[in-house]
């Protein structure tokens, strides 16, 4: 397929994405004690709109000192007629929380694509090289151990930092001589996933009270997400993965192996670098904010590609969005009943045997 044609293809399936992403939004957003009607969630959200319709400018100080000040006048164009408190439970409770799990869903999904082409293995996820286990020893640490963080370091950055410590501690172990071939690479991390999970357990045994935070943290939850956390989100997650995008073709190219995309004039070590670069930020940013959730980068792509096949040029983005989608739904549903779950449990219970099912029906082993 010609570049052109499969970019125009991926736009089409991000658009219909996009609206199924739109819609399992609005419709998580009404799903809790308080019950509230889709079209009541939409009201809410369309009612938050603000277009701008000028500026205005004032003056301020006096004499040579005045320096006006510019304020932009926007108008609401919807006036919605919705109760209060279904105003509020939606726009401070429900969608952040619901926005958050979009975003690390897109995180999750898009590293998973990445890993699964660049090992060019079907089990590969975003923690294959690490960067979860390390995410995982740095919040612990950060419950267990503050007194030992420098700076009064919290949790989420902890946890950031943990992951892109051990993700790059992987690639200069497995690299030589400039190289970096995969199949160190993927050992190394399974060494270094194996050794913090042993550093992880030590710590739990050492926590005392904190025990249930900790156990908690571990098996994924967005409870406690705020605005900040989707500004950050935001900030962070959607440049990255159109970051990744830009190097699907190399991605496809990467399938054939690395002797015949050297010769097909891929500059092979430089594409496996920013890769792993990207990757590794993305899912230490999502284990940061939502613990670790399992299976999201896993069966997402596997899904997906069966439905748009193995080009990178359309899978990476629509795979994104898919994830995004599924980590709404599976969190609605860890909200929904009368004792909230964390959400990587239901990730766990609904993936697992959807990925037996793909093992039992397809041949998800050919790339």
């Amino acid at each position: 397929m010609d570049a052109s044609g499969a970019w125009r293809r991926a736009g089409v399936y991000a658009v219909a994405l996009t609206g199924v992403l739109a819609l399992v939004v609005t419709v998580s957003a009404g799903v809790g004690p308080v019950s509230i009607p889709a079209v009541e969630v939409g009201q809410v959200i369309l009612n938050a709109v603000r277009l701008p319709v000028g500026v205005e400018f004032t003056g301020g100080g006096s004499g040579l000192l005045r320096v006006p000040s510019v304020e932009i006048l926007t108008h609401a164009p919807f006036g919605f007629a919705v109760d209060d408190t279904h105003t509020a439970i939606v726009r401070t409770v429900r969608l952040p929380r619901i926005l958050l799990a979009a975003f690390v869903g897109i995180a999750l999904a898009a590293a998973g694509t990445v890993m699964q082409g660049f090992f060019r293995n079907p089990m590969a996820d975003p923690s294959i090289v690490g960067v979860s286990s390390g995410a995982a020893a740095g919040a612990v640490a950060s419950i267990v151990l503050p007194f030992a963080l420098p700076f009064g370091i919290g949790l989420q950055l902890a946890a950031f930092l943990g992951g892109i410590v051990a993700g790059f501690a992987v690639y200069l172990i497995a690299t030589r001589d400039g190289r970096t071939p995969t199949a160190t690479l993927l050992l190394v991390g399974v060494a270094i996933q194996t050794l913090l999970s042993a550093v992880v357990s030590a710590m739990i045994l050492f926590s005392g009270d904190s025990m249930r935070r900790v156990v908690f943290w571990l098996m994924g939850h967005l409870k406690n997400a705020g605005w900040g956390d989707v500004a950050a989100a935001a900030v962070v997650v959607p440049p990255l993965v159109v970051a990744l995008a830009a190097y699907a073709r190399d991605l496809n190219v990467l399938l054939l192996g690395e002797v015949d995309a050297s010769a097909l004039g891929v500059d092979v070590e430089r594409s496996k670098r920013a890769l792993l670069a990207i990757s590794s930020v993305l899912t230490g940013a999502a284990v940061a904010v939502a613990g670790v959730i399992g299976f999201v980068g896993l069966i997402v792509p596997h899904g997906v590609r069966l439905l748009v096949g193995p080009d990178h040029r359309v899978l990476l983005p629509t795979s994104a969005l898919a994830g995004g989608s599924f980590l709404v739904a599976a969190d609605t549903v860890a909200r929904a009943g009368t004792i909230e779950l964390p959400v990587g449990i239901v990730t766990a219970a609904a993936g697992a045997p959807f990925f037996l099912y793909l093992l039992r029906t397809r041949e998800v082993y050919e790339l």
